[in-house]
């Protein structure tokens, strides 16, 4: 078991987790190449903060999360990853007119014992 991280804070919660949730948590949150341990850990999602709010994000994102879960698949913990995106405005901006704004990862996760997890995870974008 792992101390749980918040995925709104990046602090310790105060928990324990026998889940692959802080592992989804730091693939996706670490730039590729980021740790020295490790420098295939992480993700590219970081470079979406520059890109325009268009549908070819939404195909980026959802590759760049996937390349970064893919190792779970690799060493057995997960058997299966799915990835699929929303589309979130900005504060204060319509919903038709979406050119800067948020992307929402929907991640569903299926653990080597069958449990099916979720998660979900924010991506700026210009």
């Amino acid at each position: 078991m792992d101390a749980l991280l918040d995925p709104q804070t990046g602090d310790y919660a105060g928990s324990r987790t026998d889940t692959l949730a802080n592992a989804v948590y730091l693939r996706l949150m670490t730039p590729l190449g980021g740790w020295w341990a490790d420098p295939t850990l992480g993700s590219r999602l970081h470079e979406l903060q520059r890109e325009k709010n268009v549908a070819r994000v939404d195909l980026l994102a959802r590759q760049y999360a996937e390349q970064a879960l893919a190792p779970l698949l690799d060493d057995g913990r997960a058997t299966r990853i799915a990835v699929s995106t929303s589309r979130q405005p900005s504060l204060g901006e319509s919903p038709i007119r979406t050119q800067t704004g948020w992307l929402e990862l929907h991640i569903e996760v299926e653990d080597a014992s069958g449990r099916v997890q979720r998660f979900q995870h924010p991506v700026r974008v210009a």
